[in-house]
């Protein structure tokens, strides 16, 4: 991953000021901490990523897999 930022090349650096860069640290934090972000990581990673790859019939679409296997026996 780039980061750069090779479009920013040649112009000035603008300094935040410490009181906005303090608040955007406690926004974030909170942020991470609230009950919606715990819910989403806990959904990420509900299940094994494993199981939803390599499906018990072997397709990812069973139905699917039998309307090509007889298309393909025509």
């Amino acid at each position: 991953m780039d980061l750069s930022f090779a479009r920013f090349h040649g112009h000035p650096v603008t300094v935040l000021p410490v009181e906005l860069a303090v608040l955007l640290v406690g926004v974030a934090s909170r942020q991470a901490a609230s009950q919606t972000a715990r819910m989403q990581a806990a959904i990420d990673r509900a299940g094994p990523v494993d199981a939803l790859m390599a499906p018990a019939s072997g397709c990812f679409s069973t139905a699917t897999a039998r309307a090509l296997m007889r298309w393909k026996d025509e």
